[in-house]
C-alpha cells in the first residue's frame, strides 16, 4: 500500500510538472517565434527604403561617427544589428509586374528563377504580406503613391534554425530538470508518506494487540460455558461460579470495546463538542475521594494541593475521566509505602494539572510510548492490575481534544511526574444549574 502510495505521488508530481515545463516551453517558443517573425518584418521594411539610396547600410566603425544610421535606429523588430544580419533583398516592379530592380546585401545572391518564382508567388496570393513556405521566404509587398510596387523578401532558414536550437536547449534543459524533479519528488514521497506509514504500522499493531485482549476474555468465556454445558443437570446455585467467572470476563470485554470506540471516535475527531464551564478544582476534589480507600488498601499516601476556583471550558465527563486515568496510573505505580500528589495551580494563562507518584523511574527508552494504545512499560504487571494500555491514549485524547497538552517525565529522584495544560476559562452564571 505505501509503495502504491509513493508510486501514485511521484506520477501525480511529475505530470504536473511536466505539464508546466510543456506550458512555459511552449510559450517561450511562442513568443521567440513572433520576435523572430519581426525581426524579419522590420529587416524587410528596411530594405524596402533601399531604392531611395540604391545601396543597402553598411556597418561604419569609425570613432567620429554613429554606427546606426539615424533612419534605421529603431525599427521596432530588434537592433539594427540584428535586423541587418537577416538576408534579406528587395524587388521592384514594373507597372506590367515585370522586375525592374533587385536591391540585396552584399551577402545575398539570388538567382533569376527563385526571384521570379518568388515574384509570381507573392503577387497571386493577394496579400501585402506571407509567407512562401517552399522557397522558405517570407514577404511584404508595398506600393507607392505614385504607383511603383516594391517586394522586400526575408530568407526564413535562419528563423528554423534558431527555433531548432531553442527547441533542442529546451528538451535538454527539460529533461534535466524532470530528472531533477524526479529525485525531489522521490525524496518527497518518503517523506511525505512516512506519517502515513508510521500510522498505518500503529494500526496494523492496534488490530492486532486488540485482537489478542480480546481473545482472552472469550477464551474464558467458551472455557466456563463450557463447562456449564457440560454439567446440566447442576443448578444455577451449583453452577454460580462459572457464571460469575463469564460475567467478570464480559464486564473486562464492555470495557475495552468502549475504550477503543472511544479511541475510533477521537480519530475520527467526533468525540462530543459540548464545552461548558467546568469548576475544575471541585472536579479534581471530587475524583480524589474515591481513591481515597484504593491508596489506603495500596499502602500508599495520597496528597494534593487544588487551588479553588480554577474553571476550563470542556466536557465534564471527560475531564473527570482523565482525571481518574492518572490517578488510577499513580496509585498502581506508586509502589508500597509510596506516595501520590495531586497539584492543580494557574501556569500562566492555562491550568496546570500535575499528578507525581513514587516508585522505580520508567526507563527513558519507554516515555516516548506511554501514549500509545496498548503500550505497556511493564506488561506483567499491568494485566494484573486488570489494564489493557489504553488509559493513558484516552487520556492524551481528551487533552488533545481540550486543545491542552499531556507530558510525562520520570527519574529515580523526582519518581514519575504526568502534566496536563489547559486554557484556562471564565466562569459564567448563566450556565449555574438553580
Amino acid at each position: 500500500m505505501i509503495r502504491k502510495l509513493r508510486t501514485k505521488f511521484i506520477l501525480t508530481n511529475m505530470a504536473l510538472v511536466s505539464l508546466v515545463l510543456i506550458v512555459v516551453f511552449a510559450v517561450l517558443m511562442g513568443s521567440t517565434s513572433q520576435r523572430l517573425a519581426g525581426q524579419s518584418l522590420a529587416a524587410m521594411r528596411m530594405s524596402l527604403e533601399w531604392g531611395d539610396d540604391r545601396d543597402p547600410p553598411r556597418f561604419e566603425f569609425s570613432p567620429s561617427s554613429d554606427m546606426v544610421p539615424d533612419k534605421w535606429a529603431d525599427r521596432g523588430g530588434g537592433t539594427f544589428q540584428q535586423v541587418m544580419m537577416i538576408p534579406v533583398f528587395c524587388v521592384s516592379l514594373t507597372e506590367d509586374n515585370q522586375v525592374d530592380a533587385v536591391y540585396a546585401q552584399d551577402s545575398v545572391s539570388v538567382s533569376d528563377q527563385v526571384l521570379e518564382e518568388a515574384v509570381s508567388q507573392a503577387l497571386d496570393s493577394g496579400t501585402h504580406e506571407g509567407i512562401l513556405t517552399k522557397l522558405g521566404l517570407r514577404y511584404l509587398v508595398e506600393t507607392s503613391p505614385e504607383g511603383e510596387t516594391r517586394i522586400a523578401f526575408a530568407d526564413r532558414s535562419w528563423e528554423r534554425e534558431n527555433l531548432r536550437g531553442l527547441l533542442l536547449t529546451s528538451l535538454l534543459v527539460g529533461m534535466g530538470a524532470l530528472l531533477g524533479f524526479f529525485l525531489i519528488s522521490l525524496f518527497l514521497s518518503k517523506l511525505a508518506t512516512r506519517p502515513v506509514e508510521k500510522a498505518w504500522e500503529q494500526q496494523r499493531q492496534f488490530v492486532a494487540d486488540a485482537s489478542h485482549e480480546l481473545k482472552t476474555p472469550l477464551t474464558v468465556i467458551l472455557a466456563n460455558s463450557g463447562i456449564l454445558l457440560s454439567h446440566r443437570e447442576d443448578t444455577v446455585a451449583g453452577q454460580a461460579k462459572w457464571i460469575e467467572y463469564i460475567q467478570e470476563e464480559a464486564r473486562r470485554m464492555k470495557g475495552l470495546v468502549e475504550d477503543m470506540l472511544f479511541l475510533a471516535k477521537s480519530d475520527a475527531a467526533r468525540l462530543p463538542s459540548a464545552r461548558l464551564p467546568v469548576d475544575m478544582s471541585e472536579l479534581t476534589e471530587g475524583c480524589l475521594l474515591p481513591f481515597e480507600s484504593v491508596a489506603f488498601e495500596a499502602g500508599v499516601t495520597l496528597e494534593s494541593d487544588i487551588h479553588p476556583g480554577l474553571w476550563v471550558h470542556g466536557d465534564e465527563g471527560q475531564l473527570r475521566r482523565l482525571v481518574y486515568i492518572l490517578l488510577d496510573n499513580a496509585c498502581k505505580y506508586a509502589g508500597s509505602d509510596g506516595a501520590v500528589s495531586v497539584v492543580l495551580c494557574r501556569a500562566a494563562d492555562r491550568l496546570k494539572l500535575t499528578v507525581r507518584n513514587t516508585g522505580p523511574a520508567i526507563p527513558p527508552e519507554h516515555l516516548e510510548h506511554l501514549f500509545e494504545r496498548f503500550y505497556r512499560s511493564d506488561s506483567a504487571r499491568t494485566r494484573d492490575a486488570g489494564g489493557y494500555g489504553l488509559g493513558l491514549a484516552i487520556a492524551k485524547a481528551i487533552v488533545q481534544s481540550h486543545r491542552g497538552q499531556i507530558s510525562v517525565a520520570s527519574s529515580d529522584a523526582e519518581g514519575t511526574v504526568f502534566t496536563v495544560l489547559l486554557p484556562q476559562g471564565r466562569r459564567q452564571f448563566s450556565s449555574f444549574r438553580r
